[in-house]
């Protein structure tokens, strides 16, 4: 039984994120993109197609060549399920600064 990937899980491998960062500028194949690693063409492969399984890369074929790109839709889901935690740290760190601030601000009050 193959069970779909989660895409978190896919995202949690650094090599797996390069490879996102550099499908994102260009559309590239499996050899072009197994050239910026040290590792062995066959480790590559299994990321890619990890990655084509959870739907973040996208295959194309181009004559004889197969290419991979991003997935933009399934990039945004990643990103849409981020975007409340992030605003909730901004908010935090926000009020921190302005906590900061007003500390420095009282401080140097109380100097004059």
């Amino acid at each position: 039984m193959n069970l779909r990937r989660d895409v978190f899980q896919a995202i949690a491998d650094p090599t797996r994120r390069a490879i996102l960062t550099l499908v994102a500028a260009q559309s590239m194949t499996a050899g072009a993109i197994a050239a910026n690693f040290d590792t062995a063409r066959p480790t590559v492969s299994k990321h890619l197609q990890i990655l084509t399984e959870c739907e973040l890369l996208k295959q194309e074929q181009s004559g004889r060549e197969m290419y991979y790109r991003l997935n933009p839709k399934k990039m945004k889901e990643i990103a849409d399920f981020i975007e409340p935690f992030r605003k909730m740290w901004d908010d935090r760190f926000n009020k921190l600064e302005a906590i900061m601030k007003s500390k420095i601000h009282e401080h140097h009050s109380k100097k004059k």
